[in-house]
């Protein structure tokens, strides 16, 4: 849902926010690119051959190794050496609600039934398009660099251990999270023109609970989703849809005329017949907008705390549990009891705020580009105890530092620690002695690539795992003493640094030596013992020391491992492969119930059932699953697509008469800014490919209905 009225204030009072920098020459050569999944990329150059980095901000979990080696080995056979594990990074906004299976460790493929290529060649993709698309947008450009602190988006999960920090140390800080967003606008200098926003703010992508089953990109989805609308919006200084639909007819005949207009029925259309009905044409020169991770590891979106969903009490403030059972303790989004609204409120609250520091931002970076990188594990009981975003097994409590005989028993059963790694790890209980687990392949990252990227006098620290907030805070200072003490006046207190979690690799939390002791779920995924910080700030000291003095390291000679040809899939084929006899795939398995007063109004959810096969037999990239299409003269056109928040698109399968059946359901939640008027839903869909049903894809219409 987009609220654009409550910003037209904003709106107004910053109508010459593209105006308030003057005409200058491009320091840099910029360009940015847009890919189906999504992945989003902003590539800075100093000449057309000179230094470079790739920066990529994907809507998914997190990256993995596997995806970096694929895309580099794609980007070498277009683009040469441009692009390498140097000078690209690819940072996962860490939603929970993306898709599985792409990721090459055991650990992180067991939920997903092991490794499913579908997936992991839709992210590579969507990886590679974007860069190839930003790299063919370079072109002279400015970039802008400007900060605030959001408000009300994230509350530390785990106070307690937070409080083992030095009071001294916490002393200095007001908060016991980062508030902080940093943002950089990015200026074409030819038109003096804005072409893109990259952001980096700590939040969890948790605002949808564990129990979704529906794909989403959380709550910095969102935010990406309304920025790149609001630009547009703004750009054009009127509504994406009221540009296009300002005709206001008298609604009884509305009402007349979508009451002659019934449901198509299933038609066959061609592959790419779905990417004509989005609503966002991805041409190449759309603007950009992304809102990427930072030390993300204690921080929680669902900012009015954990309850007891028995008692409705807080939680246990040591161990996030009830009465000694995880299983109740759950955090409350602001939408509380509704999940999507709370997505939607801390997507906003981001916006908002990306919002005022894209229309202010006056202070442009200048300077070298640069970068370093190099390549320099067991889970605890904790671990299973889970969060309170996402509880996790019975019987485990957050600050666990024993495990029962019956998990002991089983965890042998699977790899008994050795005694080195009992003692390295304490005082955490070794639940899986990941990091000694090679069956039937390794079962979390040994080798963690580490990076440091330099616009000016502006750092991005590429970390590959979730750094608490003081963890963060700790590596952020000791990097930037180091490029002060050590860069010749070329750094000073201005210089700005960010991290940039959950990049390249994965390797769970990043908690620090105090924290580590209390055992909490953050500190018990921390993989490599209470000493890891200290040695993540050890090694980025190293690429901070080389990069300031101009020193080019020699390569480690490690590599982290390609292991795609040992990866094991049990995931099952779809179901649902044929709609029942005498039926299509786009028939109305249920149209659109009309409401009583004849009309929906803003806030209604019209849906209609289609029969349809798997969405994974096409994931239909680029494309559509479902529109809302509006009645303009004689003519149907796009207004919402299923990138927008107001639109759901849910499959699942029906059993009759011993068969199973393919259902799609396409739900419109009637935001406050549709315009009066006659819609209908759609669904785009494909089917495999069988002897009774050739056609492969497929589209079908409910009936018309309006909305006043």
């Amino acid at each position: 849902m987009h609220k654009h009225q409550h910003l037209l204030p904003i709106f107004v009072s910053l109508c010459a926010a593209f105006a308030l920098i003057d005409e200058v020459d491009g320091e840099y050569l910029i360009g940015v690119g847009s890919y189906d999944m999504t992945a989003r990329t902003f590539i800075v150059a100093e000449s057309s051959q000179g230094a470079r980095f790739a920066f990529v901000n994907l809507d998914a979990g997190m990256a993995l190794q596997l995806v970096t080696i694929k895309v580099l080995q794609r980007l070498k056979t277009r683009l040469g050496d441009l692009y390498t594990q140097e000078n690209l990074a690819i940072s996962g906004t860490h939603t929970h609600a993306g898709p599985a299976g792409y990721l090459q460790c055991v650990v992180y493929s067991v939920t997903s039934l092991g490794f499913i290529n579908q997936t992991f060649d839709a992210i590579v993709t969507a990886i590679e398009q974007s860069i190839i698309q930003a790299h063919n947008n370079l072109k002279p450009g400015s970039i802008f660099l400007n900060t605030g602190d959001v408000e009300n988006a994230g509350i530390n999960r785990i106070p307690s251990a937070y409080l083992f920090n030095p009071p001294e140390e916490r002393a200095r800080y007001t908060t016991n999270v980062d508030t902080t967003m940093t943002l950089l606008k990015l200026l074409d200098s030819a038109s003096n023109r804005s072409i893109g926003a990259f952001s980096w703010f700590a939040t969890h992508g948790t605002s949808m609970s564990r129990e979704n089953r529906l794909i989403s990109g959380d709550n910095k989805g969102a935010a990406a989703r309304f920025l790149e609308d609001w630009f547009t919006f703004s750009n054009n200084f009127l509504s994406i849809r009221n540009t296009k639909f300002s005709t206001i007819q008298n609604i009884s005949t509305l009402r007349n005329k979508a009451q002659k207009i019934k449901a198509t029925g299933g038609k066959p259309c061609g592959k790419t017949t779905s990417q004509g009905f989005k609503v966002r044409k991805n041409d190449g020169s759309s603007f950009v907008g992304a809102f990427c991770q930072s030390n993300v590891g204690d921080v929680t979106p669902n900012v009015l705390g954990a309850f007891c969903t028995d008692t409705g009490k807080p939680c246990d403030f040591n161990h996030s549990s009830c009465n000694g059972n995880d299983q109740l303790c759950v955090g409350r989004g602001p939408g509380y009891p509704n999940e999507i609204l709370s997505t939607k409120i801390i997507g906003e609250r981001q916006f908002e705020k990306a919002v005022e520091l894209f229309s202010s931002a006056t202070n442009p970076l200048s300077g070298k580009i640069d970068y370093r990188h190099t390549c320099p594990a067991a889970v605890g009981a904790g671990f299973a105890a889970g969060t309170t975003d996402g509880p996790g097994v019975f019987g485990f409590q957050q600050g666990d530092t024993e495990i029962n005989e019956m998990w002991k028993r089983l965890r042998d059963l699977l790899k008994e620690p050795s005694q080195y790694q009992i003692d390295c790890q304490k005082p955490k209980p070794v639940l899986l002695s990941t990091g000694e687990m090679f069956v039937p392949y390794a079962w979390a990252p040994a080798i963690l690539p580490i990076q440091i990227l330099r616009l000016g006098n502006f750092v991005i620290l590429s970390v590959p795992g979730e750094f608490t907030t003081m963890a963060g805070r700790r590596l952020r200072e000791a990097v930037k003493e180091t490029l002060i003490n050590n860069g010749n006046g070329e750094f000073d207190n201005e210089t700005h640094v960010v991290i940039a979690g959950l990049t390249n690799t994965y390797s769970q939390y990043i908690a620090t030596f105090e924290e580590y002791k209390q055992q909490r779920y953050e500190a018990a995924s921390t993989l490599y013992g209470p000493h890891t910080l200290s040695a993540y700030i050890q090694e980025f000291k190293k690429l901070a020391k080389a990069m300031a003095t101009g020193e080019q390291l020699g390569g480690t000679g490690l590599s982290p491992p390609d292991l795609s040809s040992v990866q094991l899939s049990l995931l099952q084929d779809p179901l649902g492969d044929s709609p029942p006899p005498g039926k299509r795939f786009g028939d109305m398995q249920q149209d659109v119930a009309q409401p009583k007063g004849g009309s929906f109004k803003k806030g209604d959810k019209p849906s209609a059932t289609f029969f349809s096969a798997n969405p994974r037999y096409d994931l239909l990239i680029e494309g559509t699953f479902a529109v809302v299409e509006m009645l303009q003269g004689e003519r149907w056109v796009p207004v919402y697509d299923d990138d927008d928040f107001c639109l759901f698109f849910k499959w699942n399968v029906t059993v009759d008469n011993g068969s199973l059946y393919g259902l799609a359901t396409v739900e419109w939640e009637v935001p406050e800014d549709a315009t009066s008027g006659v819609y209908r839903l759609r669904h785009f869909g494909s089917s495999k490919k069988t002897k009774d049903y050739p056609n492969e894809y497929f589209t079908g219409a409910s009936s018309a209905f309006t909305v006043s």
